[in-house]
């Protein structure tokens, strides 16, 4: 029996992967991936959502499935991951980036600012990386960084944690951009106005003739939270943000201890 002729399984499953169905040193389990190729041969469409850049999806193309694509930069990119291009992309104009990277640094004057093409990362000098720093980064001032348009912009203070950093930048930028954060060590990512990865996953589920109602997300950070409240069932990993743990429908095992692969044997068992 495949999903679409049991009402019971999801036709649509989408999660985010750091904090989520990723481990914390970085590794995906045997067990989810054997979780996640059961639910695709059972019918089920499988869609990696995330805030990861393009090329941080690389080594994940034999979890795509048939339709070969994932959502990344947190909904800015359609990306296709087998044959590593972008589908469809909402970015930030590079007068509107410029313009609120500049208002930013007025209210917050110790920020730093990184930047995420379509295809090429880039910092200020002296933004401090939390991951080693591409080979063709593009290493520059802020009008150079944003000379064209972004997938995403992010903003590093020294020491506040992102919840803080996030809660003082959004009355500098409201209205003009999207600002959100992953669970990132004093990091706050900026999208273009409108996006987010539930916009991005709700026009993929259109594309796959799948409504909201037949959906799964699973999460665990602020930027998750619309396509947790997009999806007709929700579902927060133990160690989730406590803003996700108080929205969503149900909550799993922890991402060290596999809580999307728990979910997805226990809907998909035989």
């Amino acid at each position: 029996m495949t999903a679409s002729e049991d009402p019971r399984r999801p036709r649509l499953i989408a999660t985010d992967l750091d904090g989520t169905l990723v481990h914390s040193d970085g590794t995906i389990s045997e067990r989810t991936r054997a979780a996640v190729l059961a639910a695709q041969r059972a019918g089920s469409v499988f869609v990696m959502v995330t805030a990861r850049p393009p090329r941080w999806l690389h080594d994940l193309d034999d979890l795509v499935g048939e339709h070969g694509v994932a959502i990344v930069a947190n909904g800015a990119i359609l990306y296709d991951v087998v044959r590593r291009q972008p589908i469809r992309t909402r970015l930030i104009e590079p007068a509107v980036a410029l313009e609120v990277a500049q208002a930013i640094r007025a209210e917050i004057p110790d920020v730093e600012f990184a930047i995420e093409r379509s295809d090429r990362y880039g910092q200020e000098p002296h933004y401090l990386n939390r991951w080693p720093r591409p080979e063709d980064a593009l290493v520059a001032g802020i009008e150079v960084l944003l000379s064209e348009p972004a997938a995403k912009l992010l903003v590093r203070h020294p020491s506040w944690h992102s919840d803080e950093l996030l809660a003082r930048i959004n009355p500098v930028v409201a209205g003009r951009v999207t600002a959100s954060h992953s669970g990132g060590t004093s990091l706050v990512e900026i999208s273009a106005s409108g996006v987010s990865k539930a916009a991005m996953l709700a026009d993929f589920a259109v594309g796959q003739g799948i409504s909201a109602s037949e959906a799964i997300a699973f999460g665990d950070s602020i930027n998750d939270l619309p396509m947790l409240a997009w999806a007709g069932t929700s579902y927060g990993v133990a160690n989730a943000h406590a803003e996700v743990l108080a929205i969503v429908d149900e909550v799993c095992p922890s991402n060290d201890e596999d809580g999307v692969a728990a979910v997805l044997e226990r809907l998909f068992r035989r």
